[in-house]
């Protein structure tokens, strides 16, 4: 059985959902302390050719707190016009802003559930069948730490494959993985360049931007197209 575990983004680049759509199960990461100045609630967009970050609003936000002891109070009104400024003339601008709408009426206010409610909403759209488990729903030992409780979750779900995005290379220890009988492993996105209004290629962006540039078809092509390390 294949897993990963992630701290919950929102609307991540291409990477996060190569991650989901390479295993079996997928475990968002919202019982772990939230991280100022991260991923987490921000993101980049495309805008006149170049990155522009766009960042949700929240209340209570500390790295000494729980992700999911953290609420949203943005109305995203800032969010949704920065959209329709940037993407208005992107050839699929109408069917991704209804798929944001949907993401943005989710009536609760909890920052992990919203994000998580995001990653479900994308995930159907984009046709990805891998299973959705939250981290605080899942029995496990809340005195380990790091590595060992991301050990402690793997055996407990009995997994035998552990993904990794490859930014956490230096975090983890393909021995002790083997040790517990976990293959660990470390993926590594290729960016498949694709047309952004003609203009140079910028890779790396949310998921946003690819949904508004390309057809499912060739996004889940794009979802297969990673290297392990």
């Amino acid at each position: 059985m294949k897993l990963a575990i992630m701290q919950p983004y929102f609307l991540p680049y291409i990477g996060y959902w190569q991650l989901i759509y390479a295993v079996d199960k997928f475990v968002v990461y919202d019982d772990v302390n939230y991280i100022k100045s991260g991923w987490i609630n921000r993101n980049n967009i495309l805008s006149n050719g170049k990155k522009q970050l766009f960042t949700v609003k929240l209340s209570g936000a500390s790295s000494f707190k729980l992700i999911n002891q953290i609420t949203v109070i943005d109305d995203f009104a800032k969010f949704t016009r920065m959209l329709q400024q940037n993407y208005q003339k992107a050839p699929r601008f109408k069917e991704v802003m209804a798929l944001v709408s949907e993401i943005l009426d989710f009536n609760k206010d909890n920052l992990a559930l919203f994000i998580l409610n995001s990653i479900r909403i994308i995930t159907e759209y984009l046709e990805i069948d891998t299973e959705l488990l939250l981290s605080s729903d899942l029995e496990k030992d809340t005195f380990l730490k790091a590595q060992e409780k991301v050990i402690d979750i793997c055996a407990r779900l009995k997994a035998t494959e552990y993904y990794n995005a490859i930014g956490g290379k230096e975090l983890y220890s393909t021995k002790d993985f083997r040790d517990r009988g976990i293959d660990l492993k470390f993926l590594k996105t290729n960016f498949v360049p694709y047309s952004q209004f003609g203009k140079e290629f910028v890779a790396g962006l949310s998921i946003l931007d690819v949904l508004m540039f390309n057809e499912i078809e060739t996004i889940r092509e794009m979802l297969g197209d990673y290297s392990f390390e």
